[in-house]
């Protein structure tokens, strides 16, 4: 649908068990030094961070076993994690090809401000971001609200983010590196060979699912001895839904509608998108943090209910 290395007190979040949930729970959003904090019930839930090595995220995310259930590294250090791909941050949003320039990789996306920090009536968080190149020339500019939830079992994280041209055209090229990403624990990677799996709502699995347009991906494995999972789920409303997903066995676990022709491995699809000043874009996530696997978090059951949303 197209429209007109300084971490604050992370570790100490993370270090801080998190309670069992009920239905009932309260969620509050506060202002920290990072940036916002999230808390269940008075405990550590996610921290968005304005700015970490050039772009905004959430780490840590603190999932409904009360351990984290994305990547250390490269935000803290942890004995026997892999430390590779350092653009990869816990949850973050960008692109590799925006106007030629890197997102994925090197670029900056600059947090302008703060448009909401509310805990009630719903726990919100709004922000606005510029995306900048190097010399400092803003190339497009970004609104992203990110809702908070639990029911007692699961929790859940929503992305909706409009991304909008301003005084010049932008395109997003076509292209595998992007988007809308997370990268899960260690442990939860189906290379570490502990039991994790990638499945897709089709039933594709590992890496039959790289590249598949679905309405939703569920990656699942161990954490501190317990299987949980991370699902991303596309709503029907989000640009070019069902999207592509860049999910690898490694870890990666990335929604991009763009890349249609590295997906497909043909020049003669072409995925790409090009604003003209003042239109706008909009994708829509929900991430869902469950016990088990796919079957047991009722992911499916999940995203008829989320599907279901108004825009």
């Amino acid at each position: 649908m197209i429209h007109r290395t300084v971490v604050p007190c992370l570790c100490a979040l993370v270090s801080l068990a998190v309670t069992a949930i009920s239905a009932g729970a309260e969620i509050t959003v506060e202002k920290s030094p990072g940036g916002a904090v999230v808390k269940i019930d008075g405990e550590p839930f996610t921290e968005y961070l304005v700015d970490f090595q050039g772009t905004p995220i959430l780490w840590p995310v603190i999932g409904p076993t009360g351990q984290p259930m994305t990547r250390w590294y490269p935000m803290a250090d942890k004995e026997g994690e892999r430390q590779d791909h350092p653009h990869h941050r816990s949850i973050w949003f960008n692109h590799g090809d925006v106007n030629g320039l890197s997102f994925w990789h090197k670029e900056t996306i600059k947090h302008r401000e703060f448009v909401k920090l509310q805990s009630k009536p719903e726990p919100l968080i709004v922000t606005r971001n510029d995306w900048v190149a190097a010399d400092g020339a803003k190339q497009c500019e970004d609104e992203r609200t990110i809702g908070f939830g639990c029911d007692g079992r699961n929790r859940w994280i929503d992305y909706d983010i409009v991304v909008t041209a301003i005084d010049k055209p932008v395109t997003f090229a076509d292209t595998k590196e992007g988007s809308f990403g997370i990268r899960v624990a260690a442990t939860m990677k189906v290379d570490a060979n502990l039991g994790g799996r990638i499945v897709n709502s089709e039933g594709l699995t590992d890496k039959d699912a790289w590249g598949k347009p679905a309405p939703w991906v569920d990656y699942h494995g161990p954490v501190e001895g317990q299987t949980v999972g991370v699902a991303i789920l596309n709503h029907p409303t989000s640009f070019r839904f069902p999207t592509p997903w860049h999910v690898r066995t490694y870890g990666l676990f990335a929604a991009n509608p763009f890349g249609l022709g590295d997906f497909a491995g043909s020049k003669e699809v072409d995925g790409s998108v090009t604003l003209r000043g003042g239109e706008s874009l909009v994708l829509r996530y929900r991430i869902l943090l469950h016990k088990g696997d796919e079957k047991e978090g009722e992911v499916a059951k999940a995203f008829a209910a989320y599907a279901k949303l108004p825009k």
